[in-house]
């Protein structure tokens, strides 16, 4: 096979192609790796070619095979996926923006983004033939297709389960310019220029999963609210953690920075506006995950360095709070507290600009060398950080029912330190579950001295049935539901079954059935008694789980659901029947004379190893019949090929040459797949055998560049195999 590093320029020895190297004596400029470099250049090339030539061009396997044999190398280190986010001109991969002027990936980011498509993940296990066609989909030109990929990713996931596609969603935005009016703007208006369309790409990028009401009709107003700092960090704080969407986000954090070091103006002032308030409305949590920015730490540096010369100090300084708890905590917590005071108490009579510039240059001195531990205990900084804190007076405000001036919180964590529950305890462990706040009561719980001290705060928690709360939500807490279910054990497992049954979001069911596996195979009995009651596509997903487990359940067969009136479902029953060796026949055959090419897929792919003699008459019939498309007829003729007898090199050569009316001698037939895979069968099996002798001396012969090729190839194999034999 050609070496797929010839198929594209290597990259720069100084620098990968995401950015160039920095001048000596200015901050060092984050780099993808060697490996992600060539990757994402071979991605791009192979797309171009697939828009240049036509899918049967023998080009395209050698560029499809570099992409494949890129990614086999990504994920042979630990890595479990890879995930790119898309910028309209740029990608984001692993914490790392590509320089937005390379050609390559800029063309790359480009097609992508107009398929609607806001991110990309390649999982582990993916096949080539899968790869194949997917980036045979992405070449087509959305306007030419149906309907772009990103509008279509439930389609999409079907046909290639390990590449998934995050949509990017315009209908939810709209551009923000002047009115013509001659009116003076407010003071958020920004004008139609770079640093609007990179505030509207984060905004649209922090609502690409919102889309329960993407059908309901939205009045102006509602569009405008769509723009506003705190909806895009409500998005951001309640997304479901996908690593994908943080790459996005993180994408367009990196682009907005590197504009406010610059940008002057108006429309520059808007933006600076808009982002402090975003900052300041992000939870500390999601700050510091956005912050981590794939571990670059020179990446994260230079953010830092950019977005302080254009947003409020209060901002600056949450900035560096999340930067230094993504580097282990080693910014001065006491110089932190200092300048929040000197930022947060002169705000309040107005602005201070020339003070400013000398916070930022603090800033500055801090990020340039941040490596010495804090020397203070961790209770003593806490109870400083407390006092400087200024979100308490607003939280005892919340709190005037009580019938204490006590904050509620801490009045719980007087009472597991001294061991006494009572009827104020009790009402403040109810005031903090109605004001939302559940996980600062399992913060309690899990920092108790002992387990037997943090027991009445705990059984409160499961009595109020807390959990059972938490998933009848809108938008579900995941890390808190995780929290609880694992201190639950194996008996929150039918709390969750019963969450999936009534859920309608697949995504979230899909982090149920992660937390239910990590119970081992004591779930199984559990799910095997939901499936019969439950609806198709919950049965596809239980019996998804079970085929994930160890050992299934006992008493169970999957051989009940092999008539099933959806097809998923009967793809997974096969694939459940075919772990037990008795089965595996039944299985196959089954599979094999199923009216759906996915089941068939399944069964096609057990009969690889090994296929039982009907099965091979019934691939056969079928093959002949036209009754499976071209992919699963190129699989049936390989199979059937494994029966090295004469009867079947006839029958191959059916597929491969006929005989012509005048004169009367055999000629090729035209090189569909399915032709090929034959002449390429019978060129590895059969090279001198007399029946083939005249079909591969007129496939030599044949001006079509595939045929001479297939023949080449296999002549490759024929040779090697030659050479290991001896």
């Amino acid at each position: 096979m050609t070496d797929p590093s010839q198929t594209a320029p290597p990259p720069p020895p100084a620098a990968s192609p995401a950015s160039p190297a920095p001048p000596s004596g200015r901050p060092a400029v984050a780099t993808l790796s060697r490996d992600l470099s060539d990757f994402l250049i071979e991605l791009s090339i192979t797309l171009n070619k697939h828009a240049i030539y036509p899918r049967s061009h023998p080009l395209l396997d050698v560029a499809v095979d570099g992409v494949s044999n890129r990614l086999g190398v990504l994920f042979m280190e630990e890595r479990e996926s890879l995930s790119i986010g898309v910028a309209r001109r740029q990608l984001i991969i692993e914490g790392v923006a590509t320089d937005p002027q390379n050609p390559v990936l800029k063309e790359l980011a480009q097609r992508l983004h107009q398929h609607r498509v806001g991110a990309v993940k390649f999982v582990r296990g993916i096949g080539r033939d899968e790869l194949a066609a997917a980036l045979a989909a992405l070449a087509i030109d959305p306007i030419r297709s149906e309907k772009p990929i990103g509008l279509d990713t439930e389609r999409a996931g079907e046909l290639w389960p390990h590449v998934r596609f995050f949509p990017l969603t315009y209908d939810r935005l709209q551009l923000i310019e002047d009115d013509g009016t001659g009116e003076p703007a407010g003071p958020d208006q920004m004008k139609s220029g770079r640093a609007t369309q990179l505030w509207i790409g984060l905004a649209r990028a922090a609502l690409v999963s919102d889309t329960s009401n993407s059908a309901a009709p939205r009045n102006e107003q509602e569009d405008n609210a769509a723009l506003e700092p705190a909806t895009v960090a409500r998005a951001i704080d309640e997304h479901q953690r996908e690593e994908a969407y943080d790459q996005v986000i993180v994408g367009y954090l990196l682009q907005i920075g590197d504009e406010l070091k610059t940008a002057e103006g108006t429309e520059a002032a808007g933006l600076q506006r808009r982002v402090s308030r975003l900052v300041g409305s992000l939870k500390e949590s999601t700050l510091e995950k956005l912050m981590e920015m794939g571990g670059d730490k020179a990446q994260r540096r230079k953010f830092l360095l950019d977005a302080s010369q254009g947003v409020t100090v209060e901002a600056v300084v949450d900035l560096v709070k999340a930067a230094s708890a993504a580097e282990g905590q080693t910014v001065s917590h006491s110089m932190l507290r200092m300048l929040s005071k000197l930022a947060h108490h002169p705000s309040a009579n107005g602005p201070r600009p020339k003070a400013d510039p000398n916070v930022r240059d603090v800033m500055r001195r801090l990020v340039d060398d941040w490596s010495l531990d804090d020397p203070h205990p961790e209770s003593y900084r806490l109870a400083l950080q407390n006092i400087s804190s200024t979100r308490g007076l607003a939280e005892s405000a919340s709190t005037a029912g009580i019938a204490t001036e006590c904050e509620p919180e801490r009045m719980v964590q007087i009472a597991i330190e001294v061991g006494a529950m009572g009827p104020q305890v009790q009402t403040a462990m109810v005031d903090i579950c109605k004001s939302g706040r559940v996980e600062v009561l399992l913060d309690l719980v899990e920092k108790a001295p002992s387990p037997e001290e943090a027991a009445p705060v705990w059984d409160f928690l499961v009595g109020e049935r807390i959990l059972e709360s938490l998933l009848e939500q809108t938008r579900i807490d995941i890390p808190l539901v995780r929290r609880f279910v694992q201190r639950l054990g194996p008996s929150a497992a039918s709390i969750l079954l019963d969450a999936a049954l009534v859920f309608d979001d697949a995504k979230t069911r899909a982090q149920f059935y992660e937390l239910l596996q990590s119970f081992g195979d004591e779930v199984g009995a559990i799910a095997a008694r939901r499936i019969p009651d439950s609806p198709p596509v919950i049965q596809r997903e239980f019996l998804a789980l079970l085929g994930r487990l160890t050992t299934l359940p006992p008493n169970f067969s999957s051989a009940d659901y092999l008539g099933n009136a959806d097809a998923l479902v009967r793809r997974e029953a096969v694939r459940l029947l075919l772990r037990d060796p008795a089965a595996r026949d039944a299985a196959i055959m089954s599979a094999l004379a199923d009216t759906d090419d996915r089941v068939v897929f399944a069964g096609l792919g057990a009969a690889q190893e090994k296929c039982p003699r009907p099965g091979i008459e019934l691939i056969k019939g079928r093959v002949e019949r036209g009754e499976l498309d071209s992919q699963l007829r190129t699989m049936g003729i390989r199979i059937v090929a494994q029966q090295r007898t004469s009867e079947t090199l006839a029958w191959l050569l059916g597929f491969v040459v006929t005989a012509a009316r005048w004169p009367r001698r055999p000629k090729l037939r035209p090189s569909t797949p399915e032709m090929l895979a034959a002449l390429s069968t019978i060129s590895t099996t059969w090279p001198s055998d007399p029946a083939a002798a005249t079909v591969l001396k007129l496939a030599k012969q044949s001006k079509d560049a595939a045929v001479r090729a297939k023949i080449a190839r296999s002549r490759e194999t024929t040779s090697e195999t030659g050479l290991k034999n001896e």
